[in-house]
């Protein structure tokens, strides 16, 4: 049977460029089943979901529902719930955590300041503090957004909470069915696609250590996706691997052409011209739909400037 994964993976669809954009996420815990607008179609209460995603709106902010690996009975509403807020932004990434028992807690954030990086109403609604145990595995497996999710999600998320790994989660939506099983890590904030098990612990380990695997990396949430190629691409014409290197400091151009400038803590910068293209043959892009050319983001050139910037916040 033919999913719009073995199309892509047949295809060799490239990835880079793909990953949802988002400065800061907004997890909250939420067992049973979930809908494919999970906000409004899960055991957290729909008002508060509508709620949310109106005060989230256009503050870098995008909410999300998580619940542990395993079966998914339809047990209500739980006593208590984890909530995560983390910034994924290079030079200030965070991940803070909290238990809460009434979610509406949430309605009280200041959503402007929280995309743009500061925890404080977060932390003092719900008197969280920095995590400091396991960076967060995210792995989508929403079957009502598409069967792939859940088909190919739920056994890695599965097996990643078998083998030990405490941040495993399953989340709601990440975006790009197609790749799936799809992995967000935070608070590094990189998404990737295709994954295995083997492949998520390495990538957690390189967040322990400070460093970035772009193997089947799909770029990191804080920029839009011009930039997210452009930084992956720089990555990969340098060999640097260290999460707080390099940072976008402009991105120039509108569709279908970007001219996006990187930095490096060191001072060096790049040009990195990005052109969107279409994805032929057409297949595809979730399972189910019509066959279709998704957009992708093909980096055309990578030019190390000869200017230098001194003090770059990375």
């Amino acid at each position: 049977m033919s999913t719009c994964t073995s199309a892509s993976r047949h295809l060799d669809e490239p990835m880079a460029g793909t990953a949802a954009t988002a400065r800061t996420w907004l997890l909250i815990e939420q067992p049973g089943p979930w809908g494919a607008k999970a906000l409004t179609s899960s055991h957290l209460d729909p008002t508060l979901g509508r709620a949310l995603e109106a005060a989230a709106q256009g503050t870098g902010v995008r909410i999300a529902l998580i619940r542990r690996p395993g079966r998914h009975a339809d047990c209500g509403t739980p006593a208590e719930r984890h909530i995560y807020a983390a910034h994924t932004a290079p030079g200030n990434p965070w991940l803070h955590g909290a238990m809460a028992r009434d979610p509406e807690l949430l309605l009280g954030l200041d959503f402007a300041a929280l995309g743009k990086g500061d925890p404080q109403s977060f932390d003092e609604a719900l008197r969280a503090r920095p995590h400091t145990e396991e960076p967060l595995a995210l792995v989508c497996t929403n079957g009502k957004r598409d069967r792939c999710c859940a088909l190919l999600g739920r056994p890695l998320a599965a097996e990643l909470a078998a083998s030990g790994v405490n941040g495993a989660w399953e989340v709601t939506h990440l975006g790009g069915h197609r790749f799936s099983p799809t992995v967000l890590v935070l608070p590094n904030g990189y998404a990737y696609g295709r994954t295995e098990a083997h492949a998520v612990k390495e990538i957690l380990q390189g967040v322990r250590e400070g460093r970035v695997v772009t193997e089947g990396c799909r770029g990191n949430s804080a920029w839009e996706r011009p930039a997210q190629a452009a930084e992956l691409a720089v990555r990969t014409e340098t060999g640097e691997h260290a999460a707080g290197a390099l940072t976008v400091v402009r991105t120039d151009g509108t569709a279908p052409r970007w001219e996006v400038t990187v930095a490096h803590a060191d001072g060096r910068l790049w040009r990195v011209v990005v052109a969107q293209g279409n994805s032929l043959p057409a297949r595809p892009e979730s399972c189910g739909s019509a066959l279709g050319s998704p957009a992708r983001m093909d980096v055309v050139a990578v030019r190390q400037l000869e200017e230098t910037v001194v003090g770059v916040a990375c």
